[in-house]
């Protein structure tokens, strides 16, 4: 596969898409009535499924809130990066978000192994690699 600035552009969107996907699923969470998705998620991210993963918390709940503002800012900030901001700076747009998602990676699977949570470090590793897809590497037309 060729790995061409387009591709990485097109590519910025996925990774926009996947990390800001997070963000409503987690904001569902603010609320009893609604936590049933971002609880399941914490069950099935803290494999096995057994129910231990709770929302009945207020704490629980703004962790939610908090949560799930950064993810959707995120990917907001790396959908808006794709536009007039890669056209001016390709290279450093690629490796900036690059940069952001292995500095979430580390830090999401350290804590999730601290917090005896080490499924999601393995989790973690699929979502890295699906947001991230051809940004690994330079474009080969690079301007």
């Amino acid at each position: 596969m060729k790995v061409t600035t387009q591709s990485h552009r097109r590519w910025l969107k996925v990774a926009a898409l996947i990390v800001g996907g997070f963000g409503p699923v987690f904001f569902l969470g603010t609320m009893e009535a609604t936590s049933e998705l971002p609880r399941l998620s914490l069950d099935i991210l803290s494999w096995p499924v057994d129910g231990a993963q709770r929302y009945d918390d207020p704490t629980t709940r703004f962790l939610s809130a908090l949560t799930g503002g950064f993810l959707l800012g995120w990917g907001v900030l790396i959908w808006m990066l794709s536009g007039a901001v890669f056209d001016a700076a390709p290279d450093a747009v690629r490796k900036a978000v690059l940069a952001g998602l292995i500095a979430w990676f580390c830090l999401d699977s350290a804590g999730s192994i601290a917090s005896d949570n080490v499924s999601n470090a393995a989790f973690n590793v699929v979502v890295l690699l699906l947001a991230a897809g051809p940004l690994w590497f330079r474009a080969v037309d690079n301007r």
